[in-house]
């Protein structure tokens, strides 16, 4: 499955953005999905995740509350909420797929930047 990140852009704190990641080559109903997020001069890093029949949605300590991860199936789509942005929210964010017969996720979309200014 290829995966394709989009909606990342500069903003100022407080605001919102929406990101998008849309498969193709699979239908997405197989895996579960999560995104990630890689901040300059730090590690990758769990975001948000959510399970292939949207059972089960988890979300890292830093953006409960103010993000949401959803899924769209039919068109091939999760998508991520991010409100009230802060500085420390700034990173290319990265969609991902993991098949439900794995405990890794296998494959990634090219990301997406965010910069959140003060």
């Amino acid at each position: 499955v290829q995966l394709q990140a989009s909606g990342g852009g500069s903003l100022q704190a407080g605001g919102s953005l929406r990101l998008s990641c849309v498969a193709s080559g699979r239908t997405l109903r197989s895996y579960h999905m999560g995104w990630f997020r890689q901040a300059p001069g730090k590690e990758r890093e769990f975001v948000a995740s959510i399970t292939r029949n949207s059972a089960a949605i988890n979300y890292a300590t830093s953006v409960k509350g103010r993000f949401t991860i959803s899924r769209d199936d039919g068109k091939n789509t999760v998508h991520l909420q991010m409100n009230s942005l802060k500085p420390e929210d700034t990173a290319i964010y990265y969609c991902g797929a993991k098949s439900i017969l794995t405990s890794e996720y296998g494959y990634w979309g090219q990301g997406t930047l965010v910069t959140v200014s003060s």
